[in-house]
C-alpha cells in the first residue's frame, strides 16, 4: 500500500514481506509492459523509479519505458533483467538522502553490468508520480532532457558538496569515485570517466588510474578466491 494522505505516524509505503511466492528481488515492476518500448527506443533507454505508483504514473503519462523496484533495494536480478533489453539506465529517485543512497547503490550495480547510467534529480518534494501529475508529457520530457546527468558526474558533485574544504574528506571521496569507476568493465569507458572525474577534482588522471587499477586487481583476486572455494567444495562432494 501507499500513503495517500501525509502523516508523520506512518511511512510512505507499507510493503508486503519477501516470500517464496512473491520474490520482490526477482520481479521488476512494469518490465513486462516496458520491454518493447525499451528495445524499440533509439538509445535502448529504461527509466527506473523507486515505487510502483511512480511507474504507473510515468507509463500512463507517456513514458512506456518506465519500471520500478518492489519498494525494496534494486538487486542484481533486476539488473540482469534490464541488461537483456537496455543499454542506458536513467534513475529517477527521490532527491533526498535516502534517494541519493539508493541511486548510488543501483547505479553501481548497473555500471558493473556494462550499462550506461544517467540520473535525474526532481525538484524538492517531488517524486515521479507527483511531478508527472503537475506537468504535461512535453514538460516532463524537457525537464529530463535538461537535467539528466551522467552518474559519475552526479556522484562527484554530490560528494564534493558534502566534503567542503576538508582535505581528508576530499581524498576519501576521490578514492570512492575511483572505486566506482573500477566497476565499469569496458577499459575505454573507464579511461573516459577517469579523465572527466580527475578534471573535476583538479588532479592528474594518473592518480585515479592508479587507484582504479588497484581496485580492479582486488576485484579479480576476490573472483579467483571464490572460484577456488567453489572448486574445493565440488571436489569434497565428489
Amino acid at each position: 500500500g501507499r500513503q495517500l494522505v501525509a502523516s508523520k505516524n506512518s511511512g510512505k509505503y507499507v510493503n508486503s514481506p519477501e516470500t517464496s511466492v512473491f520474490s520482490k528481488k526477482r520481479i521488476l515492476y512494469g518490465f513486462d509492459k516496458a520491454v518493447r518500448a525499451i528495445t524499440s527506443d533509439a538509445r535502448h533507454e529504461v527509466i527506473v523509479c523507486e515505487g510502483q505508483i511512480d511507474c504507473i504514473r510515468l507509463q500512463t503519462s507517456g513514458f512506456p519505458n518506465a519500471v520500478a523496484g518492489q519498494g525494496t533495494a534494486f538487486t542484481d536480478e533486476h539488473v540482469q533483467m534490464l541488461s537483456k533489453a537496455a543499454d542506458l539506465v536513467t534513475l529517477v529517485y527521490d532527491d533526498d538522502a535516502a534517494g541519493h543512497k539508493a541511486t548510488i547503490k543501483s547505479a553501481r550495480l548497473c555500471l558493473a553490468a556494462g550499462l550506461a547510467v544517467r540520473v535525474v534529480s526532481l525538484p524538492d518534494g517531488d517524486d515521479p508520480d507527483s511531478f508527472a501529475r503537475k506537468h504535461t508529457l512535453e514538460e516532463v520530457q524537457e525537464f529530463i532532457d535538461t537535467h539528466e546527468q551522467d552518474f559519475i558526474a552526479f556522484k562527484t558533485d554530490l560528494l564534493l558538496s558534502e566534503a567542503g574544504n576538508d582535505p581528508l574528506k576530499k581524498a576519501n571521496l576521490i578514492n570512492d569515485i575511483a572505486d566506482t569507476i573500477a566497476q565499469i568493465p569496458d577499459p575505454v569507458k573507464r579511461s573516459t570517466y577517469a579523465d572527466a572525474a580527475a578534471a573535476k577534482f583538479g588532479i592528474e588522471s594518473s592518480i585515479l588510474f592508479e587507484r582504479t587499477n588497484k581496485t580492479r586487481r582486488a576485484m579479480k583476486e576476490e573472483v579467483m578466491k571464490g572460484e577456488a572455494r567453489a572448486e574445493r567444495i565440488a571436489q569434497s562432494q565428489d
